[in-house]
């Protein structure tokens, strides 16, 4: 099997861009499974840039247990490809994936990230921070995903277990024990 270079990889699903971070509310395509969850993670100005900036910067994956190893220094930009990896004792599973999505609004900021050829699922996930008008924080996070063409398939039960238990630690990556974002 030759290695493919990240750039020369393709989005493993057709709908770029389906988590619509800039949208309140979304509708997710056919064929896939979905989770959306929405939390309050902070309060006033102090949170929502603490938030902002940690959303720009992969923290919900990295805070989670993730590397991520952007390829450019352009920042999180629609096109940026990263490898996103995780060791897991003597398993390292890298993943290759592309930022489809960016929004970044006085009220709303985040970026949806979509699979490459060679991910263990295909998808999209979305991490976005927002507030409401009495200055709440806001942390939501959308995923769609299915089995992936080529090897990974026949991994993908095992992909979809593992999938559960890291939403689960996204949802409190930018939780404190008092709630706060940190």
């Amino acid at each position: 099997m030759t290695r493919v270079a990240i750039e020369d990889r393709r989005l493993t699903y057709q709908h770029r861009g389906a988590t619509r971070p800039e949208l309140e509310q979304w509708k997710p395509p056919a064929g896939f499974r979905t989770f959306e969850s929405t939390t309050q993670i902070g309060q006033g100005h102090a949170d929502w840039e603490s938030a902002a900036h940690a959303v720009s910067g992969w923290q919900v994956k990295i805070r989670s247990g993730f590397r991520v190893d952007a390829l450019s220094d352009r920042g999180r930009s629609v096109g940026e490809r990263s490898w996103v990896t995780l060791r897991v004792g003597p398993l390292i599973v890298r993943e290759p994936v592309e930022v489809v999505a960016v929004v970044d609004t006085p009220d709303r900021c985040g970026f949806a990230y979509g699979t490459l050829d060679g991910h263990p699922v295909s998808g999209e996930e979305a991490f976005i921070v927002h507030r409401s008008a009495d200055d709440a924080i806001w942390f939501t996070l959308r995923s769609l995903t299915k089995a992936p063409p080529g090897w990974w398939r026949v991994m993908y039960p095992a992909a979809v277990i593992a999938q559960r238990f890291f939403l689960l630690r996204y949802q409190r990556a930018l939780l404190t024990d008092d709630r706060h974002i940190r």
